[in-house]
This record gives C-alpha cells, sequence and structure tokens, in this order.
C-alpha cells in the first residue's frame, strides 16, 4: 500500500466502527470501491476477539489501526496490556498506520513498514499549550502527529489551523464539536495529510464528524489546497443553511478553487471571528441571524443600501477593507419583479398596496425595496409594536394583526415563520382575503409550496416563493465573492434538489 501522507494533497481518512468482522470488511469494501483512499478500522468497536489477519486481508485501500480506550472516545472494555498487546498485533500484520495515544508511544517500537501517529485527544477544551503538546507528540517518532480537541469557540479552530501551518512534520489538526466543524474541511488547506470522517451520517464516531459522502460531494475535500479561497455563511445556529450547499455547487459547475463553509459563530464571539477570518484564508461570508446587524461595527465600510436597510447579510475582505452589502433586497425585488412582468430597477409598485406581514430583518429589507419603487407600504406584525416601529421607518401604516385581512393589497408578503416545516398546515394568510391578480410572495423555503402559495394559485394569483428569493440573493452573493455571473439555474436545481431529498 502506499504511504499517503507523503503524497501531494489531502485524502479523507473514513473512520469505520462496527461491532461485527463481516460488517467492518463490507463498508471498507464498499469505501474503496466508492473513492475512499483511506479507512480507519476502529478496533474497539469490534464486541469479540479481533482477527486482524481478517480484517486486513485483501483490503482494497490503506487502513489506520485504532484502539481507542474509554477516556480518549473509544469502547474498549478488555484490559490496557490486552489492547497494547493488540495494537502491536495490528502491525506485525502490517496495518498501513497504527494510532498510538502519547503514554504509550515508547512501549511500543515502530516495526516494518507501519506509520506511527502519534494523538493527543481533549473532549473537553483546546488546550492553550498546543506547540508544546505538538512539540511532545512529535518526539515520540512520529510519523504523523494528531491533535484533536474540543472547540469551545470558534478561534479555536483558528489556532488548530495556525498550528497545523507552522508544523514540519505532517500533523492532523481536528476541532470536535459543531463549532470546531470548518477545521475538518480546511485541514487540508493548512497540510494535513488527512481528515476524518463517518461512514454515514447518521452514526458519527466524534462529535461534529461530517459523512464521507458531505465531504466529498458538498464540500470536495480532496480538492481544497493551500491556494483555496474560503467562503462560508455566519450564524447560530447554522447546521441547516442551505448555503453552502448551493455556492459549492456554484464554484464546482464553474471549475473554481473555493469552498463555501457553514460557521456557527456565538453572539460574543463575532468581533474575535472577523479579525481571525482573513488569517485562515476566508475571502467572504453570508450573514445571517442572529449578526446581520451587530456584524456592522466590524466593518470598515456599508454600501448604501445595506446602511439604509440597517443590516448586513454579505461581507467581503479586501485587503485592508472589510465591505458590507445586503442581497436580500436585490433577491426580494428582483423575484418580485420577475413575477409582475417588470423591470426591477423601475417605481413599478406606484401606486400599488404593499402588505408585510412580520417585521424582522426580512421583512424590513423587503419594505425599503419596495419603498423605493413607489409602494405604499402596510406592517401588521403579531406583535403590533414591532409593526408601529417598521412602518414608521417606511413611512408607511401599522396594520393590527387581526386587521390584516381587510387591508385590500395589491402585493402580500409574508415575511413569518408561518407555514414553515414542519407546521406546514398553517398559513399567515387567510384563504378568503385572497383576490385573483393579487402579488402573493412567501419568502419561506421550506417547503417551497407553503399552504399560503397553494391557495394563492388556486386563486389565480400571480405567486414567488422563498426559493426563488433565496436563489436571487445568492446569485448577487456569489458576484460579489467571486466577480463572476452565477450559474442560477444549477444553484436553484441544487437547492430545490436538496430540500425535497433533506429528511428533517
Amino acid at each position: 500500500m502506499s504511504d499517503l501522507s507523503e503524497q501531494p494533497g489531502s485524502v479523507i481518512c473514513v473512520s469505520i466502527g462496527r461491532g461485527r468482522h463481516k460488517h467492518m470488511i463490507a463498508e471498507h469494501q464498499h469505501l474503496a470501491e466508492n473513492g475512499a483512499q483511506l479507512v480507519e478500522l476502529r478496533l474497539d468497536y469490534i464486541r469479540r476477539a479481533v482477527r486482524l489477519r481478517r480484517l486486513l486481508k485483501d483490503r482494497k485501500c490503506p487502513v489506520v489501526a485504532t484502539c481507542r480506550r474509554a477516556q480518549d472516545g473509544g469502547k474498549w472494555s478488555g484490559s490496557e496490556a490486552e489492547r497494547q498487546m493488540l495494537l502491536r498485533s495490528a502491525i506485525v500484520a502490517g496495518a498501513d498506520y497504527v494510532d498510538l495515544e502519547e503514554e504509550i508511544a515508547d512501549d511500543i517500537p515502530r516495526y516494518g513498514n507501519t506509520k506511527r501517529i502519534i494523538s493527543m485527544h481533549d473532549f473537553d477544551e483546546t488546550p492553550e499549550n498546543l506547540e508544546e503538546i505538538h512539540a511532545r507528540l512529535a518526539s515520540k517518532d512520529a510519523d504523523i502527529v494528531k491533535i484533536a480537541c474540543m472547540a469551545n469557540s470558534p478561534h479555536d479552530v483558528t489556532r488548530v489551523l495556525q498550528l497545523l501551518d507552522k508544523s514540519d512534520i505532517p500533523t492532523i489538526g481536528i476541532c470536535m464539536g459543531d463549532i470546531g466543524m470548518p477545521s475538518r474541511i480546511l485541514a487540508g488547506k493548512f497540510g494535513a495529510p488527512f481528515s476524518f470522517a463517518t461512514f454515514h451520517h447518521e452514526r458519527t464516531i466524534a462529535p461534529g464528524q461530517l459523512s464521507f459522502q458531505e465531504m466529498t460531494s458538498i464540500y470536495g475535500y480532496e480538492s481544497i489546497n493551500a491556494e483555496t479561497e474560503v467562503y462560508g455563511v455566519i450564524a447560530d445556529p447554522v447546521a441547516h443553511s442551505m448555503s453552502p450547499v448551493i455556492h459549492n455547487a456554484g464554484f464546482d459547475f464553474l471549475n473554481m478553487n473555493r469552498v463555501y463553509l457553514p460557521f456557527r459563530i456565538p453572539k460574543d464571539h463575532l468581533n474575535q471571528f472577523i479579525d481571525d477570518a482573513p488569517g485562515i484564508g476566508i475571502r467572504g461570508l453570508s450573514v445571517t441571524i442572529p449578526h446581520k446587524q451587530e456584524v456592522m461595527a466590524s466593518l470598515t465600510k456599508i454600501e448604501s443600501g445595506a446602511r439604509k436597510i440597517g443590516a448586513v447579510n454579505t461581507v467581503i475582505f479586501d485587503e485592508d477593507e472589510i465591505i458590507g452589502y445586503n442581497t436580500d433586497l436585490y433577491g426580494a425585488m428582483v423575484s418580485l419583479a420577475d413575477a409582475a412582468g417588470e423591470d426591477a430597477d423601475e417605481q413599478w409598485m406606484a401606486g400599488k398596496r404593499v402588505l408585510l406581514l412580520g417585521a424582522g430583518g426580512v421583512a424590513r429589507a423587503i419594505g425599503v425595496g419596495a419603498k423605493d419603487r413607489g409602494g405604499e407600504i402596510q406592517v401588521a406584525s403579531r406583535t403590533y409594536e414591532k409593526a408601529v416601529e417598521l412602518a414608521a421607518k417606511l413611512e408607511g401604516t401599522a396594520i393590527p394583526w387581526e386587521e390584516r385581512h381587510s387591508a385590500n393589497a395589491d402585493i402580500l408578503v409574508n415575511c413569518t415563520p408561518v407555514g414553515m416545516h414542519p407546521n406546514m398546515n398553517d398559513t399567515p394568510f387567510e384563504e378568503a382575503g385572497l383576490t385573483r391578480g393579487m402579488i402573493v410572495f412567501d419568502t419561506i423555503y421550506n417547503p417551497e409550496q407553503t399552504l399560503l402559495i397553494k391557495q394563492a394559485r388556486n386563486h389565480d394569483c400571480r405567486t414567488v416563493t422563498g426559493v426563488e428569493m433565496f436563489v436571487r440573493q445568492a446569485e448577487l452573493q456569489f458576484k460579489l465573492f467571486t466577480g463572476e455571473e452565477a450559474p442560477l439555474d444549477i444553484m436553484r436545481e441544487t437547492f430545490r434538489r436538496t430540500i425535497s431529498s433533506a429528511k428533517y
């Protein structure tokens, strides 16, 4: 078997943890047939006596032999002496790599061609003395150093990636947990010989681990290198964001050396993350809840539309400048104009009554765009005080929630979550209030065909879905990120396919 640690580029090591030999062998073969170049056999998962020759015979790709103690997140239930004997036996049997903790590395000498991974795991934190720990591990006759630790802040991810970048010896650095997930994707950019994935997304072996399918089909891990530009979405929570799926599809279609990641950024870590971002290769960010207003304090420039809305959803790092934009307005206005058969930049809403349901950030962006195009703004919110506040900013009228059906709107825009999965039988606007020719815009995209949209079509209304707005705002983000036109059809198709196949 080839020595992957000395090959250019980084590969994915897929961890297999099954209780029976035949299941572990079957998954190993399946992965190799589907492009995996390295697997980790978690010997501690096997419930009976481990038969190494059976596991290693006729293997289709190189293997890492690992037997993890409970204190290191493993399932080994035998004695420590038995565990170390099993690891020695794996070396004698010709495993391509063996994973050894620092404490036992001196007691298990090098033998044959097996490469030594000397590892440390910390499930509580990312230690402050990473460099010191790395030096200790490297001194244990290591071919590869592995440090896996829990990320309690996004800055922990930055520190681990910087450690990889400075290391003279091949080093795997992983931050566990959902905050640490980006480290698993960016490891290859900073020189790690491999990163770890699980066989299936429902069988994670370590906190924050992605599946082999996610690492390959969404993020294109093995194409990432030192020159890869990094983009992402910052939010809290962020796990269900669809932005990585559509932006990475666009990058892949245009053969761009770029990757787009979800970054979970707690509110009190936002400023530190913006400071750290350029140092880990980030060139642009999408921004969503709860950071759209707060991020503005970290920017050096804000375009006029975003300033008028009072919120930023896109950040570009351009040398010493950090520039904020808002593409929600563009996405909404283009989508509405298409439905109306009008030019998005014209005053086509002049004299039309625009009823906004909800008074949050999306309602504010759409309200600003509608007012600029001549619309007469009405705001109805379940919290009347919020409707009054937004209506005042838009020079419009606040309407009590229970009176929204009597607004005689020409354009109805739902900016509330009413009707979103899983409450798909709910609607924010009764069917009796819909009239033929009305434009009905539902900003919800999951599901795309909300009850409001279905009922509006039944009444011959012109409709705009949340999918269209989301894709169109992403279209402008893509242009800001890359300077090139977005492959809109590819992004839209990918988005719809992902939503339809998602399991909730």
